[in-house]
């Protein structure tokens, strides 16, 4: 297990002692927009990706829940990306950045989250395997029953999985949930659901099940998603 990847698991377990301030209502990038006649729109979100595997059924499912509101930026290493970044999270304007990142590229982000003193409504590590997929969930009050539908998507589309959820400050015992493939073979499936929940976190949406696109081949490898509000 590399640095970087027990670096993120290690926050997931210990988000509150490492200064990760859980709770609290998702809000607009830049307040409520507002459609025809005035009438409010959903809330937009930022969108953080960097060209993985999982990128496009993320964004599908993303896209799904919200549609044109969502603003997408590319994860990079260089330094414009830190300060560019780090600025929007000081910058002290509401703003709600969701994302599927790989391990190093979360920790980095979740870092200076943490730094800003941003709320972190859900962080999931999630490995994918030939003919499974694993998930480890820690999520807030807001995110309640985001690990059921991931579930209920994942069994519908008949893959295999394993699903671990921790609610923090919650003194209910962890969530397990599991299924066998019934087809034989992993799906990406389950990056298009976590787009779509994570995006439609305090919206109405939320309420209604998921209506995630289908899913491209499968892939493989370890990611992080994470719902941060500043």
């Amino acid at each position: 297990m590399s640095v970087n990847r027990r670096f993120v698991l290690k926050g997931m377990a210990l988000g509150s002692a490492t200064g990760l301030v859980l709770g609290g209502p998702a809000q607009a990038l830049a307040g409520v927009a507002t459609g025809p006649a005035g009438k409010a729109m959903v809330p937009a979100a930022l969108v953080l990706v960097n060209g993985g595997a999982a990128e496009p059924d993320f964004l599908g499912g993303a896209k799904a829940a919200l549609g044109p509101q969502l603003q997408v930026q590319r994860v990079g290493s260089n330094l414009d990306f830190v300060l560019d970044f780090e600025r929007q999270l000081r910058s002290g304007q509401p703003m709600r950045v969701i994302g599927l990142l790989d391990d190093a590229s979360a920790a980095l982000v979740v870092d200076m989250a943490r730094s800003a003193g941003a709320r972190v409504q859900w962080l999931g590590q999630h490995t994918a395997e030939a003919g499974l997929t694993r998930h480890r969930l820690l999520n807030t009050d807001i995110a309640e029953g985001c690990s059921r539908k991931l579930s209920r998507q994942l069994h519908a589309c008949g893959a295999g999985f394993s699903l671990s959820e921790e609610r923090q400050n919650s003194a209910a015992l962890p969530r397990q949930l599991a299924a066998i493939s019934r087809t034989g073979s992993q799906s990406g499936q389950w990056a298009s659901s976590v787009g779509y929940l994570l995006a439609s976190l305090g919206t109405r949406q939320f309420m209604a099940s998921p209506r995630v696109p289908a899913a491209s081949a499968p892939f493989t490898g370890s990611f992080v998603s994470f719902s941060i509000e500043a």
